[in-house]
């Protein structure tokens, strides 16, 4: 089984084009921070390319922008090619199946960053009116 789930933030701008054929291709990358740091406490992450198809791809470059969070579902795909110096080499590239957009709508319009809302917020309590209790049971 080839499965990959990654959430993470997209680290360049999504960029739609087309094959030969008229499908819509989309690329972005992603960076996935590690759980854990290095011995020094900075903070690690790993960084994927991902390829979206046809509809999800149109809907990714439409409104999808470098900073977003993002949960990619796909698979995992490896490609050789040949380098300018003509070395053989490896890529791995993540083809989405699904990506939910995890950005709240409008938070990074105009900042550019992403500040997510805090994970706990203060409820108003609901104000509780006092009643005449006789002590019967009513039944």
């Amino acid at each position: 089984m080839n499965k990959v789930f990654l959430i993470g933030n997209l680290t360049r701008d999504p960029e739609l084009s087309e094959t030969q054929s008229g499908v819509s291709v989309c690329r972005f990358g992603i960076a996935v921070n590690r759980r854990s740091g290095s011995a020094d406490g900075e903070r690690k992450a790993d960084f994927y390319n991902v390829t979206a198809w046809r509809g999800l791809g149109e809907t990714v470059a439409r409104y999808a922008k470098k900073g977003n969070k993002v949960a990619v579902l796909g698979n995992i795909e490896l490609r050789t090619y040949e380098d300018r110096d003509g070395i053989e080499r490896t890529a791995v590239d993540v083809i989405a199946q699904d990506v939910e957009f995890l950005t709240p709508r409008g938070a990074s319009e105009d900042s550019g960053d992403y500040s997510p809302a805090p994970a706990h917020t203060e409820r108003k309590k609901p104000s509780l009116q006092s009643f005449d209790d006789d002590g019967d049971i009513p039944f």
